[in-house]
Parts: structure tokens; C-alpha cells; sequence
């Protein structure tokens, strides 16, 4: 299962064995438009789920999700929640934006990957791909926003908006003001929780 494909990640175009591509909405930094088609080509069974909007753009072989929505993939279950975009500014229209909750058989929130959305679940997350830093967003609104989910694990999306030399000036403010486990992971690695 791969999150996300978008303009900021590096080395997805050579995956294979992809059970399913979940996007979460149309911004370039989660899904690029010119990569996508390769990684559909080496990924033949993959399914491709979006929200209604991105689906609309990406056609054939993209599958709406809505919030509601259940997936099964292999053993896990996914679940959309939320639904829109965090304001990025009152005159900017707000997109649709799916957060995703995963579960397995022990634990129905095992990692929850809300895109660029603020959705707060109202449900014990394990781990939380936190949206840490965005062009449209404020440190505090990243941290109020970790706090309000309060997961027991937490690793940053958006990685690539913060200069390497300031990441750990700014990341540490997470472990500070937080209670979470908030590890940022090297770049170019698969993890496996």
C-alpha cells in the first residue's frame, strides 16, 4: 500500500508489488500526474482510490472513495474519513481531501494518514503521518493539530518543505510540546511498523 505519490517523493516509481495506491487529494505534492501512469504500469493489480474530485481528474482506472467508505486490502481495513482540505486561506476554495484510518485485526486505527486535512478522529491512533509543516501552514496550527489527535506514534509528511538544516530546530518543537513519539524518518527509507 503506498500514500501519496505526489511531487516531494523520491524512488516511488520503481515499487512494485503494490496492493493498493491511496491518494487523499489532488495537490501535486500528493499526487504527480506525470509519475502516476509508471507506477500504475509496474503495479498491473494495484487499486487506485482517490477522493471524487482527484478521481474526476485522474478517469479510468481511479476509484472514488467517500467519507463512509470501507476498503479491503489484503489483511488490512480502510476507512475514509474527514473529508476536506484544511483552509489554506479564506479567498482559496477548500478541496475535498480523504484522511485515511488503517486497521488490522487488533487494532482498528493502526495508522492514520490524513493528507493535508485537520481531521481530528474520535478514536485511539497508533501512528499518525502528521501533516508537521505545509506551504500553507503555521507551527502551532501543526502542533494544536498533533496534540487534538494525540497518537501514540507520529512521523512528519511534508518533509521536504523544511530545509535539512533546519529540521531539527524545527521538528523539536514536536517532541516538546507534545506528548507523542515524534520520529522523523530517514529519507529514502522504507519503515515498517
Amino acid at each position: 500500500m503506498l500514500f501519496d505519490p505526489g511531487t516531494f517523493a523520491h524512488g516511488f516509481e520503481g515499487i512494485t508489488g503494490l496492493s493498493a495506491i491511496l491518494i487523499t487529494h489532488q495537490h501535486p505534492d500528493h499526487v504527480d500526474m506525470s509519475r502516476l501512469p509508471s507506477l500504475l504500469e509496474g503495479n498491473p493489480d494495484a487499486a487506485l482510490y482517490a477522493d471524487p474530485q482527484t478521481t474526476a481528474q485522474l478517469g479510468t482506472p481511479c476509484q472514488a472513495v467517500h467519507v463512509g467508505d470501507e476498503l479491503q486490502v489484503g489483511e488490512l481495513t480502510v476507512r475514509a474519513v474527514g473529508g476536506r482540505h484544511a483552509v489554506i486561506h479564506p479567498e482559496i476554495p477548500v478541496i475535498e481531501n480523504i484522511s485515511y484510518l488503517v486497521g488490522d485485526g487488533e487494532h482498528r486505527a493502526r495508522l492514520m494518514h490524513p493528507g493535508d486535512a485537520l481531521f481530528v478522529p474520535d478514536e485511539p491512533i497508533d501512528v499518525l503521518a502528521a501533516p508537521a509543516a505545509a506551504p500553507w501552514m503555521k507551527i502551532s496550527e501543526a502542533i494544536d493539530y498533533l496534540r487534538a489527535v494525540d497518537p501514540a506514534r507520529a512521523v512528519p509528511i511534508h518533509q521536504g518543505i523544511v530545509a535539512p538544516e533546519a529540521r531539527g530546530i524545527y521538528y523539536s518543537r514536536f517532541t516538546e510540546m507534545t506528548s507523542t513519539d515524534f520520529q522523523v524518518l530517514p529519507e529514502e527509507s522504507g519503515v515498517t511498523f
